[in-house]
Formats: structure tokens, C-alpha cells, sequence
């Protein structure tokens, strides 16, 4: 009688929810399940979420799977999550305050400290950017420094969801990568960069590559679950996850990741590095292998914005409109920071903003613009990582923004590149989790084997004409616009101080 089908479980912590899937032997996804989160604003420019909800929209999840596949088939686990997010933990293993996520913007001051550090950029390979790990850490030590000298432990997302998982205080190469903390050509932690915001490796989980095991599932919950005390893979944040996922696992191959933020990841075979271009250079979640990022912070966020503020109620309801419209030349702009940017600008006070706006715009030309400005953002990072000498022709689309064949091919027209959906493309990160998994609990598996490119299912061409129009006319546009715009986002900082006062005003 022939066994069983494996299977394996990846979990990807989102930033709007947790998400789980299940693979089988032949990479094909059996179940997935969903559980949402909440993200808090407490203050402008603040973005925390309490790591008690990562845990139970963790359980959530899947309980809701494990309904669908026989639990004791289940043979590994795999984990990816958002990036760059700081879960501070005291000696017990107790969370001392809010996580502060990768979109929070209130450490550009110890930014500039940690740019000062002797050999910073050489050992990191990036700008000191306040989304990073390290400068959320100088921030607290400076403004709650009662929380910092409790910290014991400094755990990114996915990993404190390890945590709870194992018992085990382990992280993986390419989520590290994100904290400013590691020395990413020697893939391990920085004594130099702990030492700038106060800390040791005592503070910091164990270094593994993403296929390595790094825990077993904890007793009660292999008992409470069904399962086996399974491995748990190190794991990938959740660009390299993602990456994982649809197979781009390569040197020069490529990846557009359309979820809350926009990502364009290039495989690399070695470091390589441009700083001064506002490009990530992290490792990727497999061993001897790095890869190159842009990332702006806002872009299917964005249609969520539009579609709140024209009374669209809902994407679907906005891209109906925009691709009943059109996108007209010379019509309204959009840019697209409404909590800053990263790549090219790292500018955490930037903002969102409508320009180029008529007597006759309405709603449908508002919508088509918020497509638009989100690809020229996107463009201005394909440019910048092009920069570096590592260009790719075919670029793989992943995330919630890929559903839309109106967009996607519009973002095709906007970068010049032929833009491919794969399959399993939509579930992304957690099904290279799942992926992580497998190579964990089978080391002897081969990379071609378990991370195969999945299917093409559609495949979008750019048009010359209209490439050569966003390229030559709209792109420089996009980019004098944020450059004039550019002295008001200072005065808009100064308001966060001013308008606690203001509001006591009679």
C-alpha cells in the first residue's frame, strides 16, 4: 500500500493578517486559511500591533485548516512574516510594549546617529531607514528607557511566533538582514552595530538559514493539533518567503510584489550593495545566496485609500471604475506616500498627494491615478535596483494587487518588462514558508525539486507607445512633483509636535 501524502504547513505573518497554507509533495496547495489583524496609529507616523493578536490570529488560522487535511500528514512547518517589526521581550519572555512594525516612522533621528557609526553602510549594506529593527531600538532607549533596560530579547515578527511555536529563541539570515544589526556579507550578527544601540548578542535569537530546522513544535500543541512534534524552518521575512514561493530562487531572476507595501526583489548569487540609491541589499532565505529590494510603503494601501475617500467603498469597486474610465493622458497625479517612502527617497515624512486635478475630474480619474502613481513608485525602485547592473526581462507578480488584469497590465506598460502571474502566486509568502519547511525536514531535497518555478497562468507584454509615454513624460513629472512638494513634508513633521497644542485652542 503506497504512504500517505507529506504535507507541509507555512505560516506567513502579514500585517493584515495572518495567513496559512498547506502543500503536498508535488508543491501544490491543498488548503489555505486566513485570520485578519488590526494595525494602531497612536500617534502620526506610529504603526505598532500587539504581538498577543500575531498568536492568536496564528491559532486561528490554523484550526481553521487543519479541518481540511488530516493534521498527522503534516510533516514540517514553515514560517515567513512581515519584516523589520520590534517585539521586545524581558527575561521571562513577557512583551514589554507594542510591537513597532516596519512602517512606523519615528526614529529618523537615530537614523542619522546610526549613519555616524564607523563602517555602518559596508556591514549592513543599507541606509539606516526608520523602518529597520535598529533604529526602533535607539528610539525606545531614548524615550522609554524603563521599557529598554528590561529588554532581554529582541525577536522580529515571524520569530516570535516561533516562539510561541517551539519554545526557541532562533531567527533566519534574510529577516535578520532587515535589522541593521547584521553583517550581511558574513551572514551573521555585527558585535559593532548591537554596540551603537546599546545591546549584545545575548539580546538577539540565534542566526540559521531559512531551510535549517530551528525548533520542534512545542507538546501541548502537537497534542492540541493532532500533529507530530514537528521541525519548524527558520524561515524567511516575507519578501524572500515570497520569492521562495514562485520559485525565484536564481541569480537575475525577478519578483514585483503587489501586497500592502510594493517590492521589487532581484536575485543576486553574491552581496552587492548601492546604499546611495535607497536599495536594500539583504540576504535571501537560501544559503550562499543574497538578493537586491525596493520597497515603497504604500501600494495596494493606496487603493484602499482611494476607494475610502471617493466613497468607492471597496477595491473591486474602484478598479471597476478606473477600467470602465480608462487611464487618459495629462490627467490627474497621484503620489503615493502616505506614510513615507522608502526606495529611492527615504523620506519618513513624505505624504501622499492629488495634483494635476480639474473642474472635471471625478472618481474614476482619482482611481486610474492612484493605479498610475503606485507604478511610477514602483518604477522609480526597478530603476534603482537596475542601477546595480542586475536588470531582469521577465519579472514574476505576486500578492492581492496581481488579481487585477487592468492594473497589471498597466504596471507592464509603466515598467517595460513582461510581467507574469505564476501559480500559488496568490497565496506568496506562506507558501514558500511551506517550501522552507519541506527543505528543513529534507535536507537531502533538491532546490530544483522543491522550488520549481509554478505555471505562468497569464502573462501581460508591455505596449512600446505607451512604456515610451509614462517613461518620458509622466515619470519625470512623477519625480518633480514629489521634489517641489518636497519642503512642505518638513513643515508637515514639525506638526506632529504642534498639534496637541493646537487642539487645546479655544
Amino acid at each position: 500500500m503506497e504512504a500517505p501524502a507529506r504535507l507541509y504547513l507555512g505560516i506567513d505573518l502579514g500585517t493584515s493578517s495572518v495567513k496559512a497554507v498547506v502543500m503536498d509533495e508535488a508543491g501544490a496547495v491543498r488548503a489555505n486559511a486566513s485570520s485578519p489583524l488590526e494595525v494602531s496609529h497612536p500617534r502620526p507616523r506610529w504603526s505598532e500591533q500587539d504581538p498577543a493578536t500575531w498568536w492568536a490570529a496564528t491559532q486561528a488560522a490554523v484550526e481553521k485548516i487543519l479541518k481540511e487535511v488530516e493534521a498527522r500528514r503534516i510533516v514540517a512547518i514553515g514560517l515567513s512574516g512581515q519584516m523589520h517589526g520590534a517585539t521586545l521581550l524581558d527575561k521571562s519572555g513577557n512583551v514589554l510594549r507594542p510591537a513597532i512594525l516596519w512602517n512606523d516612522g519615528r526614529s529618523d533621528v537615530e537614523c542619522a546617529e546610526l549613519e555616524r557609526v564607523p563602517g555602518f553602510r559596508a556591514i549592513t549594506g543599507n541606509l539606516a531607514m526608520p523602518g529597520f529593527t535598529a533604529p526602533k531600538l535607539a528610539w525606545v532607549r531614548r524615550h522609554e528607557r524603563e521599557v529598554f533596560d528590561r529588554v532581554a530579547k529582541v525577536l522580529l515578527p515571524k520569530d516570535y511566533l516561533r516562539l510561541c511555536l517551539t519554545g526557541e529563541y532562533m531567527t533566519d539570515a534574510s529577516d535578520a538582514a532587515g535589522t541593521l544589526w547584521l553583517d550581511v556579507n558574513s551572514r551573521q550578527w555585527s558585535d559593532g552595530m548591537l554596540a551603537a544601540t546599546g545591546l549584545d548578542r545575548s539580546h538577539m535569537p540565534q542566526v540559521l538559514e531559512g531551510t535549517q530546522p530551528a525548533g520542534r513544535l512545542r507538546g501541548e500543541l502537537a497534542v492540541r493539533w493532532g500533529m507530530d512534534e514537528v521541525p519548524v524552518a527558520a524561515g524567511g521575512g516575507d519578501n524572500a518567503a515570497g520569492a521562495v514561493g514562485v520559485g525565484i530562487v536564481r541569480d537575475g531572476q525577478a519578483m514585483l510584489s503587489l501586497g500592502t507595501s510594493g517590492v521589487y526583489f532581484a536575485v543576486s548569487d553574491g552581496f552587492r550593495a548601492s546604499p546611495e540609491q535607497a536599495v536594500h541589499a539583504f540576504c535571501h532565505a537560501l544559503p550562499d545566496t543574497w538578493h537586491l529590494m525596493s520597497v515603497m510603503l504604500n501600494a495596494a494601501s493606496c487603493l484602499d485609500f482611494t476607494a475610502r475617500l471617493t466613497g468607492l467603498g471597496d477595491v473591486p469597486g474602484l478598479l471597476k471604475e478606473a477600467e470602465a474610465r480608462g487611464l487618459a493622458m495629462h490627467g490627474p497625479l497621484f503620489l503615493p506616500y502616505l506614510t513615507g517612502e522608502r526606495t529611492p527617497h527615504n523620506n519618513p515624512h513624505a505624504r501622499g498627494s492629488f495634483t494635476q486635478l480639474g473642474p472635471d475630474t471625478d472618481r474614476a480619474d482619482l482611481a486610474n491615478a492612484t493605479l498610475e502613481g503606485v507604478g511610477l513608485g514602483l518604477l522609480d525602485g526597478l530603476l534603482a535596483v537596475e542601477s546595480t547592473g542586475l536588470v531582469a526581462d521577465e519579472i514574476t507578480v505576486i500578492g492581492g494587487g496581481s488579481r487585477s488584469a487592468y492594473w497589471t497590465q498597466m504596471l507592464a506598460d509603466i515598467l517595460g518588462k513582461r510581467l507574469v502571474l505564476r501559480s500559488g502566486g496568490e497565496v506568496g509568502p506562506a507558501l514558500g514558508a511551506a517550501r522552507l519547511g519541506r527543505l528543513a525536514a529534507e535536507p537531502d531535497a533538491s532546490l530544483d525539486e522543491v522550488c520549481p518555478m509554478p505555471p505562468v497562468t497569464a502573462a501581460f507584454e508591455p505596449d512600446a507607445a505607451r512604456h515610451a509615454y509614462f517613461l518620458q513624460s509622466r515619470h519625470p513629472l512623477f519625480r518633480r512633483s514629489y521634489e517641489q512638494l518636497k519642503p512642505l513634508y518638513v513643515d508637515a513633521a514639525a506638526g506632529d509636535v504642534l498639534r496637541p497644542s493646537l487642539r487645546a485652542m479655544p
